[in-house]
């Protein structure tokens, strides 16, 4: 067993890990297809009704609590939806 696989048995380790992984993949997600859209963090926030601030934050991982509708509201405007996923349990 690696280091790793000890170290995710652990709830609040695992618990942790996972919360900041998600915001990495939203962060890396939202950079991703902001360029492949060409829209700048000022239009997205214009088009999403949210403060560049808030568009920056997310995409730095730097937001430090965001609500369903704003975050479901600048996926929108990126073409996507949010749903809800189970995850895995292990």
């Amino acid at each position: 067993m690696t280091t790793f696989d000890r170290l995710m048995q652990d709830p609040k380790f695992k618990d942790e890990f996972e919360k900041g992984y998600n915001e990495f993949l939203i962060s890396e997600f939202m950079i991703e297809k902001m360029e492949e859209e060409n829209i700048s963090v000022r239009e997205l926030a214009k088009e999403a009704k949210v403060s560049p601030t808030t568009i920056q934050n997310l995409r730095s991982g730097n937001a430090e609590s965001v609500k369903y509708k704003t975050l479901s509201n600048i996926m929108q405007k990126l073409g996507y939806t949010l749903q809800p996923v189970k995850m895995a349990t292990l």
